[in-house]
């Protein structure tokens, strides 16, 4: 009994130590279902205006105003594995440059990106990407 309780506090203050490391952007993010990453980057028209959930893993961000950071799925392998762009409004939300290599959870909805001048700042930086998600909500580990 003794070694049940000392396993069960031993888990809980691992998973304090563990959740007291995220850090939340945002509005945070509430919905307990990801959608894989993989599934956006192959259909994105098919989750176009709809709030969704992701997860993976952050490989680049914007280095100079924290706007845009994109994400790999975790696991992803090869040199330059296909990424999906997350873009907050200006000054509401900041990517930190540390995130980088870093988990992230995000929440927000799948957006056809607009306008040439966007489009060619897309394209620049994450591929030839014609959607993204817009976060309202992230949460880095």
């Amino acid at each position: 009994m003794r070694l049940a309780t000392t396993l069960l506090l031993t888990c809980l203050v691992t998973v304090s130590l563990a959740a007291a490391d995220d850090k939340p952007l945002g509005t945070g993010v509430t919905l307990d279902t990801a959608t894989p990453i993989v599934d956006v980057i192959a259909k994105p028209a098919d989750f176009a205006g709809k709030t969704i959930r992701v997860e993976g893993v952050v490989t680049a961000v914007c280095q100079h105003m924290g706007c845009w950071m994109t994400l790999a799925p975790a696991g992803a392998t090869g040199e330059k594995p296909a990424t999906l762009r997350l873009k907050v409004d200006d000054g509401v939300i900041v990517f930190p440059v540390s995130a980088k290599g870093r988990t992230a959870v995000a929440q927000g909805v799948i957006e056809k990106v607009g306008g040439d001048a966007e489009a060619k700042e897309v394209a620049a930086n994450a591929g030839a990407a014609t959607y993204h998600l817009k976060v309202t909500g992230a949460v880095l580990r």
